[in-house]
């Protein structure tokens, strides 16, 4: 990296940002894999997690990423229930 970049990132105008999505999430037990509406193949390792997108769409996050960002909400009951996508809809394996 040159000086110039060096600099560049160290100046003092950073942004703070955040996830604005909301996401349902279940962590592994044990070993997933999967393929997803769009042909992607998914794998997950005990402590990973399932995540489920506001469209219904299903991904594995790594835990060290997912612990990262997401914080669980709580007394959120009621909106889980609106969720229209469940997991039997899409092929997944153990």
């Amino acid at each position: 990296m040159s000086d110039s970049v060096v600099r560049e990132f160290a100046t003092n105008d950073w942004s703070v940002y955040r996830t604005r999505f909301l996401i349902r999430a279940k962590q592994l037990r044990r070993p997933l894999s999967f393929k997803d509406a769009l042909g992607r193949e998914h794998h997950g390792s005990p402590g990973d997690y399932l995540v489920q997108s506001s469209e219904g769409l299903f991904r594995i996050a790594p835990r060290e990423i997912f612990e990262d960002i997401y914080v669980v909400m709580e007394n959120i009951e009621d909106q889980s229930r609106s969720w229209t996508a469940p997991l039997s809809r899409q092929r997944l394996s153990a």
